[in-house]
């Protein structure tokens, strides 16, 4: 039995050694591997995934997907002829090779933070479910290598709402596609636990005395919020319901402060701010498109034809059109996890320094930016206003102030962050986790507390 943290951010796996939780080493990855995949079609992933399957479920899957199986095949051989092996690749080395070549191949990041959004069509919700089963598949086989055994029995953590829009119709779509991928890939039993009631479990191992902790989980899709008892009497109980005191949970994460930096932080050198050359202001629209690669509606929208024609049109229509010819370039080249990419970089450079200068001359020649901690608070004050109220949200329904915050996700690392929570919570103990482990380890405790 094991933890897992599908994450929107990166995938972990943990088991318990005696009665600690021990993250697993997910081969040449480490301890963690990013959320991402590449395919070099995707076509390509149904037929990757068939192979993968035990063999009691591959005949099933083959039914339910015959045309797309036959479609893959044929694209298969295709690229045979062209000397392209059909294996996806995960973590870094699908990102690695995106960048490689950003207008080929498909390249997926952070499905998660597409769970449970509306207007999916079933082919879509056939996508999604693929590439989930391809990536828990692919963790599956890496925890079995650095364990010797199979694995049958997990816990799965899931975000109070994966989507806000539909509520619980949205979670139900989001956990039938997660149940179904791990039971298609080898998991013969399957629970879910909140993500920050996981974390909140392994702040729990350090307390001697009752606490009510407000544990504020900022994940890279999803900020989750729960304010929960804790304590050595309670960490014996079986059910925990009554502890559980209140939860908030929205779509605000790591990714869109990501999304945020890349708008307001680079997209200026792409044309946005400046003027037509009839003296209005540029039309905003595509570049958020362009950056928002956590919605699959806005990106289809960025990479149509329509939008292509639409951007020409800009650019000479552009009062400076060296600068919109660049996102021009984003879109011909599908290069918007590459723009995205660098603010992600940038973000995670300012945990150490106070400016970063980003290189894009992919891009464009000598294309070079120089940003800094203060340029990311700013950028993403909307999104630090919605995890405040996410926090006091939580705090109303409960009925009661907390005596300590316990904060974890890989967000958590920034001094913007710890900064802004500090203004927020003046007289109050902020404690900050183990940045990627608590919710791992949390889910492992669990696991062995249902299984056992």
């Amino acid at each position: 039995m094991i933890g897992f943290d599908y994450g929107t951010s990166n995938c972990a796996v943990g088991v318990m050694d005696g009665n600690r939780p021990m993250i697993l080493p997910l081969g040449k990855h480490g301890r963690y591997i990013a959320s991402s995949l590449y395919a070099p079609s995707r076509e390509m992933i149904v037929n990757w995934l068939h192979r993968q399957l035990p063999a009691a479920e591959q005949h099933h899957f083959a039914q339910q997907r015959r045309l797309q199986l036959q479609k893959g095949q044929t694209e298969l051989n295709e690229l045979a002829l062209d000397g392209i092996s059909g294996e996806l690749f995960f973590g870094r080395d699908a990102l690695n090779s995106y960048l490689q070549e950003p207008d080929e191949g498909y390249y997926i990041k952070s499905p998660k933070s597409f769970l449970g959004a509306s207007g999916l069509l079933p082919a879509q919700i056939e996508l999604f479910e693929d590439i989930v089963a391809a990536m828990m598949s692919n963790v599956k086989t890496l925890t079995e290598a650095s364990l010797g055994r199979a694995v049958t029995q997990t816990v799965i953590g899931r975000p109070v709402n994966f989507q806000g829009q539909r509520g619980e119709e949205s979670n139900d779509q989001a956990l039938a596609i997660l149940t179904q991928a791990a039971k298609r890939v080898g998991f013969k039993e399957v629970e879910f636990q909140f993500e920050p009631v996981a974390a909140g479990f392994e702040y729990e191992a350090s307390l001697n005395k009752e606490t009510r902790v407000l544990v504020v989980d900022i994940g890279g899709g999803t900020t989750d919020c729960s304010m929960i008892l804790m304590g050595p009497q309670q960490a014996q109980r079986e059910d925990r319901s009554r502890d559980l005191l209140s939860h908030s949970g929205e779509r605000v994460g790591g990714n869109d402060f990501d999304i945020a930096f890349a708008l307001k932080g680079i997209m200026p050198a792409f044309g946005l701010n400046s003027l037509l050359a009839s003296g209005k202001t540029m039309p905003a629209n595509s570049y958020w498109q362009a950056v928002a690669i956590n919605d699959i509606h806005q990106q289809t929208g960025f990479y149509s034809a329509a939008n292509g024609r639409f951007l020409q049109q800009l650019v000479r229509d552009a009062a400076e059109p060296a600068l919109v010819s660049r996102l021009l370039r984003v879109q011909k080249h599908k290069l918007s996890y590459r723009v995205v990419n660098a603010a992600e970089q940038s973000k995670i450079a300012f945990t150490e320094q106070t400016r970063q200068r980003i290189e894009l001359c992919d891009i464009d020649n000598n294309l070079s930016l120089e940003l800094s901690r203060d340029d990311f608070a700013q950028a993403c004050q909307r999104e630090l206003g919605r995890i405040t109220s996410l926090m006091q949200s939580a705090i109303t329904e409960a009925g009661t102030q907390p005596e300590v915050v316990f904060v974890t996700g890989g967000t958590a690392k920034s001094p913007v962050l710890k900064r802004f929570l500090q203004r927020a919570f003046p007289h109050t103990p902020i404690v900050v986790g183990d940045h990627f482990g608590s919710v791992t380890a949390g889910l492992t405790r669990w696991a062995r507390r249902i299984y056992c």
